[in-house]
């Protein structure tokens, strides 16, 4: 693979530096991105920009003392591997945990689309939007943004590829006297994007907004659209890391085998699907497809190596720097909810008496999995039909609860960040209102 860094030498000098300074073991973690975003305010073209940013960590032991350095952009050598000696200084001794494996090309992901593309999207897409609600205000962002990383080791490992995604995100804000309305919603992809598709998913719900309606109060049904589950999942996601089990965090840690959810509902994670995809995580371990909790039933957790070494089952090839200046710890990536089979329309129509909600304010549930937020966009349902949008709602509960008391899945999965998920009807929630 080539590299387009005029540095591009500098991961094998540092790794060749570390060892004549006495460092045991040394990996790099190199990464380069460049990026074309465009922004959009007041429904016009605001601000093209073009950025490009390069950063590169190295982790060594020495005396099996951890250290660790971050530079962006131009380095020394010698620099960075004395600053990583020194730090190694300050820790404890440890196990290395290191790759062993020869240099592995995988194949770039994704391609670039150019500036034009990008700004006719971001046009079609608002033009569709105030073609039907001529008062909204957009703002919007559009950006292609290619990134390339690479990780080598002292033990042969040398891994990389570049992975080019597309994205955009457009707000609609409609303001009606006193009565203020923010929609928002969005796409990463690779290769292609779907102006049409986000306006009138935005158009879809300003049509739901046109009138108030009262919010249901006690414990009703709740249906979280696909970007409104997420909440869920986050929880799902920090029950599931094996990091949380070795603390004894996570509700599930001695469930293994055991039902933990509804009987519905699948998650798993899928390397090779989706634009989030990746062939290896950040300690060079090749990612592979995973199911963590088959029909309710919960299979394994995922982990890092050393967190996999502590647990007993090695690692699931999962983990993963949530910075550059981090070292790696367990992580999901390309998170799947398998979907149901009912339409988006179709659940609506189920519901004799309940709530839609498809924006939250506050902070979500967390690993207890106990929440309470204040609905942003929600609509009421009664007979199975959207009465209108509802204001000053709240809506608390249990997480796992929930996932317990889920009813029905949606048939209309898509892409939230990295998670593929379905709209979502559950039970169990209360709501409440100062209506």
């Amino acid at each position: 693979m080539a590299y387009a860094s005029p540095r591009a030498e500098l991961p094998e000098q540092l790794i060749e530096r570390a060892k004549q300074s006495g460092a045991e073991a040394a990996e790099v973690f190199f990464t380069q991105s460049s990026a074309r975003p465009m922004f959009y305010e007041a429904n016009r073209l605001k601000q093209l920009e073009s950025t490009q940013a390069e950063g590169i960590a190295l982790r060594l032991w020495k005396n099996g003392q951890p250290g660790l350095a971050v530079a962006y952009g131009a380095v020394e050598p010698q620099t960075l591997v004395d600053r990583a000696i020194a730090l190694s200084d300050l820790n404890e001794a440890e196990q290395i945990e290191l790759t062993a494996q020869t240099p592995n090309t995988y194949p770039d992901l994704g391609e670039a689309v150019s500036v034009e593309q990008l700004m006719e999207w971001g046009q079609e897409a608002i033009a569709r939007i105030r073609e039907a609600y001529p008062d909204c205000l957009c703002t919007a962002e559009w950006e292609s943004e290619a990134e390339t990383t690479r990780l080598l080791n002292s033990k042969g490992l040398d891994s990389g590829y570049t992975d080019t995604t597309l994205s955009c995100y457009v707000t609609a804000e409609w303001v009606r006297g006193d009565d203020f309305l923010s929609v928002s919603d969005g796409q990463t992809q690779r290769s292609t994007l779907n102006p049409l598709q986000v306006a009138d998913q935005i158009i879809q719900r300003l049509q739901w907004a046109e009138d108030n309606a009262a919010p249901p109060r006690g414990r009703v049904p709740i249906l979280f659209t696909s970007k409104a589950a997420d909440m869920l999942w986050n929880t799902a996601q920090a029950a599931l890391n094996g990091k949380r089990v070795l603390e004894g965090a996570s509700p599930w840690s001695d469930r293994v085998g055991d039902l933990v959810t509804s009987s519905r509902l699948t998650l798993s994670q899928h390397p090779n699907e989706g634009p989030f995809s990746c062939p290896f995580d950040d300690e060079g371990t090749p990612t592979k497809p995973i199911t963590y909790i088959q029909s309710g039933e919960l299979q394994l957790f995922y982990t890092d190596r050393t967190v996999g070494r502590t647990l007993g089952s090695g690692t699931t090839g999962n983990g993963f720097r949530p910075n550059l200046g981090s070292y790696p710890t367990p992580g999901l990536f390309n998170f799947i909810i398998e979907p149901g089979d009912l339409s988006f329309e179709d659940m609506i129509a189920s519901l004799d008496d309940g709530l839609i909600v498809d924006q939250m304010l506050g902070g979500g549930a967390g690993i207890s999995g106990d929440f309470s937020v204040n609905v942003d966009l929600g609509y009421r349902v009664q007979g199975g039909k959207i009465l209108g949008r509802v204001k000053d709602t709240m809506i608390s509960g249990n997480v796992y609860t929930a996932l317990k008391h889920l009813i029905e899945l949606g048939s209309d999965a898509e892409w939230n960040g990295s998670c593929y998920t379905p709209s979502v009807l559950v039970n169990g929630l209360s709501v409440t209102s100062r209506q």
